[in-house]
């Protein structure tokens, strides 16, 4: 298994690999190239429903990992750096500065040095609003209709129809 294939499955893979960097070097030139002419780069983001908006600037860190329902709408500064999938569901509305994290390193700081990462998909479903400013961490699921307050950082899945505040996030009411 190659180590992209690796990252993708879940299992630690190798961030070092020479051929995952030349990937990640190739994804970031188009979405560097996406950012100056203003159009959404659909070999870029090959996931991404027609009627879904992005506001530029957009970051990437490999752009086909990322799925886009219709009508989603992402603002602008919001970076998905997708090591594993993000799933992201209709109509679902990400606020400025919004950032999402698959991939994850280890707390051994030698196997840190030596590249060593893993990479967990999250998910967002259908009609969520992600305030602004908002972090999504590794692994975490966001159920239709939720709400995350601007700022927060959330570090467990949240259910559907509910509210969560804060750092890390906590629920705050049910809808």
């Amino acid at each position: 298994m190659d180590e992209y294939a690796k990252m993708l499955s879940g299992v630690p893979y190798q961030c070092l690999d020479p051929a995952l960097n030349q990937f990640w070097h190739q994804q970031q030139m188009r979405n560097q190239k996406m950012n100056i002419n203003g159009q959404i780069d659909y070999e870029l983001l090959p996931h991404i429903a027609k009627s879904a908006v992005i506001v530029q600037p957009f970051n990437v860190s490999y752009g086909i990992n990322i799925k886009l329902g219709e009508k989603a709408f992402i603002n602008a500064n919001s970076t998905l750096h997708d090591n594993a999938p993000i799933n992201i569901g209709s109509q679902t509305m990400l606020g400025p500065n919004v950032q999402i994290y698959t991939a994850s390193h280890p707390l051994d700081a030698d196997e840190r040095c030596r590249g060593i990462e893993t990479a967990k998909a999250v998910t967002i479903g259908n009609r969520a609003w992600i305030g602004g400013g908002a972090i999504i961490l590794p692994g975490v699921t966001i159920g239709d209709e939720a709400v995350i307050a601007a700022g927060s950082v959330v570090t467990k899945d949240v259910s559907a129809r509910q509210v969560v505040a804060g750092n890390p996030a906590k629920v705050i009411k049910s809808l």
